[in-house]
């Protein structure tokens, strides 16, 4: 990992003045985030203290009914190491009002009739490194006692389960901007690079923010970014995961295909031209599933481009006009 080592400190630095000046631009007075006790918020959450002091930092936390055992002693624990304020939002009944968990497991009957009150699920795709055969998504579901089973999803199914489920990233994202506005701050977005880079996140839900500190950096490079600022050990240690399913589950069994580590450098790999037989050696695969590898990076940009985009308009409306 020797390519992606970087001074921390100077980063950091350059970030904070970053942050600094986007608030002083738009006449905001902190900083507002979203934190999940994983490794990206928590690192966002750090650098705007370090750049704005504990004041001008407001965290929440967001958990629902769904969410890891552990998600709020995670959280909490980044919360009262930074000495920030923090509030707790459970997203829960929002959740259910807008009957995000009952149109998610109509899609899933579709498919798994049984699927009722007591069942958990997970979606999962195929790893690209295995063979270039188009990959289809698949609902892991866990009945009551423990048994798990797996089904190919239709197309409508699956996009029917993400549209329900990216209620949660837009409930999220709702209340950010509650207390934003409130505080009269900004919100700060929690995407690494490869995250920003793949479309990995919601379309105004986790992708919506007004500066996303970290999007420069690779997920290896907000590990770095973790210790040098000190957050929590436990923290650094804890695998990322979605958070998102009743069933435990990687980032990598969802999207990514790859450990973030290899992800990391395949991705730079591409971004900077490094021989594919150099990429090989370096994350252990052969130079076919690095080819394999690249060539979904480039599907992804295609796919998640609309998530990127802003609105179209059918004339360009100039705001910048002044009386003469």
């Amino acid at each position: 990992m020797e390519t992606l080592r970087f001074d921390e400190e100077a980063e950091a630095i350059r970030i904070g003045d970053t942050i600094r000046r986007y608030l002083v631009a738009n006449k905001r007075k902190g900083i507002v985030v979203g934190v999940s006790g994983g490794i990206d918020s928590s690192v966002v959450a750090a650098l705007a203290v370090k750049a704005l002091g504990r004041d001008r930092v407001f965290a929440l936390h967001m958990p629902e009914q769904e969410s890891s055992e552990d998600t709020i002693g995670f959280s909490t624990k980044l919360t009262d190491s930074l000495g920030i304020d923090s509030v707790l939002e459970d997203i829960s009944p929002v959740l259910v009002g807008l009957g995000a968990y009952q149109r998610r497991d109509d899609a899933i009957r579709r498919v798994v009739p049984a699927y009722g009150p007591g069942w958990k699920s997970k979606i999962v795709l195929p790893s690209v490194v295995d063979s270039d055969a188009f990959r289809l998504f698949s609902v892991v579901v866990e009945d009551p006692n423990g048994t798990q089973s797996t089904h190919r999803l239709t197309t409508e199914a699956y996009l029917e389960i993400v549209a329900a489920t990216n209620f949660k990233q837009r409930a999220r994202k709702a209340l950010e901007y509650f207390h934003a506005d409130r505080l009269n701050y900004a919100v700060a977005g929690t995407p690494n690079r490869l995250e920003y880079d793949q479309g990995f996140f919601v379309k105004l839900g986790d992708g919506a923010a007004d500066l996303k500190p970290i999007a420069h950096l690779y997920k290896s490079q907000v590990y770095a970014m973790a210790a040098h600022l000190g957050v929590p050990e436990e923290i650094q240690a804890r695998p990322s995961t979605t958070d998102t399913y009743s069933l435990e589950q990687s980032q990598e069994e969802f999207y990514f295909s790859l450990p973030y580590q290899r992800m990391d450098l395949c991705l730079y790999g591409l971004n900077n031209g490094v021989p594919t037989a150099a990429v090989a050696e370096a994350t252990g695969l052969t130079v076919e599933q690095v080819e394999r590898v690249y060539r979904d990076i480039e599907q992804k940009r295609r796919t998640t481009a609309y998530f990127h985009a802003a609105p179209v308009l059918v004339d360009e409306v100039p705001l910048n006009i002044k009386r003469s």
